[in-house]
């Protein structure tokens, strides 16, 4: 059944979505507390994100999430780039504190997401999805027909909520094709051209996702509407006649160096005028959360090669990529969309 793309739930799922992005926050906090035994070690000093990362031999990229977590958690504090402990984490969270309450978090230190994390922590490489032994990492999971269906039809029930929503909040009366980038089932094109109807859009995606995209986009009567278009964002040129580029909960997939890449392609893509629209959860720019972001970065960083940006970052990465007039603005379910301007 395919609902209609410009009705909305009577009730608020928020607190459904929470669960559901938040699994690997608790995994994530007891690595830290119990493998790395980073409380006790701050306790004794506080210090920067490149210290921690040179004394427990850890990746900037997964560092950087597990300190945005403890910190939104309310376990740490950022003072002028220095992490230091709060008053609840001295009490609970160090070994010294007669209140220490490592082993009951101990008791479940072993388990395969645990684990999987403390791996990525070191390495900086993703875990197989869902720490499943024989399952691949994400990305390459999806070049398989079978695993690409169950994550794009997953994907596609949770756009039939969040899609509409940012659809609603998008300002595109200047613009008139779109380009879906990586869009998966289609689901946010389709509720965009909804909400939208003077828009045509395009749906890029690359083999075996496609075939499941016109699939999908057919089913819900938008194929004279939205069309789909087989190619590779990484190792393709994007194609060019849109005046308006989607990333909608892609960046989050990818390293600070792809997502750059791709943005400057957008960027080369779009004709003056154009606009670039991301469509992601964001982390705050002062790295303190919130939490629900925070606890789903987690995921994404076991899972992907990638994380949830800051509003800043995100701002800084298409400022030097050109790209100017950057606005933030919430939709739902902790999600929101940063849309910027070419010139």
């Amino acid at each position: 059944m395919f609902p209609d793309l410009l009705c909305h739930p009577e009730t608020d799922p928020l607190s459904i979505y929470r669960y559901r992005d938040g699994l690997y926050a608790v995994d994530l906090l007891t690595a830290a507390l119990c493998h790395l035994d980073l409380f006790s070690w701050l306790a004794e000093s506080p210090a920067d994100k490149a210290a921690i990362c040179r004394s427990f031999d850890l990746q900037e990229r997964p560092a950087d999430v597990m300190l945005t977590l403890l910190t939104a958690m309310g376990h740490l504090q950022n003072e002028g780039g220095k992490f230091s402990l709060t008053a609840q984490a001295r009490e609970h969270l160090v070994k010294s504190s007669p209140w220490f309450i490592g082993p009951y978090f101990a008791s479940v230190k072993e388990r395969p997401v645990c684990l999987d994390m403390l791996k990525v922590l070191h390495t900086g490489k993703p875990a197989n999805w869902a720490s499943l032994k024989n399952e691949k990492e994400w990305a390459k999971a999806m070049e398989g027909e079978e695993f690409a269906k169950k994550f794009t039809a997953a994907m596609d029930c949770r756009g039939i909520y969040l899609g509409p929503a940012m659809a609603e909040k998008l300002y595109c009366a200047k613009h008139q094709r779109l380009l879906d980038i990586a869009g998966g089932s289609g689901i946010y094109a389709c509720a965009i051209v909804a909400q939208h109807p003077h828009l045509r859009a395009a749906v890029l995606e690359k083999s075996p996702v496609d075939a499941i995209t016109r699939k999908s986009i057919s089913g819900r009567g938008f194929a004279d509407r939205v069309e789909v278009m087989t190619g590779d964002m990484f190792a393709d040129p994007l194609p060019t006649g849109f005046d308006l580029h989607l990333f909608s909960n892609v960046l989050h997939d990818w390293d600070e160096a792809q997502v750059k890449l791709l943005l400057e392609k957008s960027f080369s893509a779009l004709p003056s005028g154009g606009m670039i629209v991301v469509h992601d959860a964001h982390i705050n720019s002062a790295k303190t959360g919130p939490l629900p972001v925070a606890a789903y970065s987690a995921m994404l960083m076991t899972i992907t090669e990638g994380k949830c940006y800051s509003e800043k970052e995100t701002g800084d990465f298409l400022c030097a990529t050109g790209f100017d007039t950057v606005h933030y603005t919430p939709t739902a379910a902790d999600r929101s969309i940063i849309t910027a301007r070419k010139q």
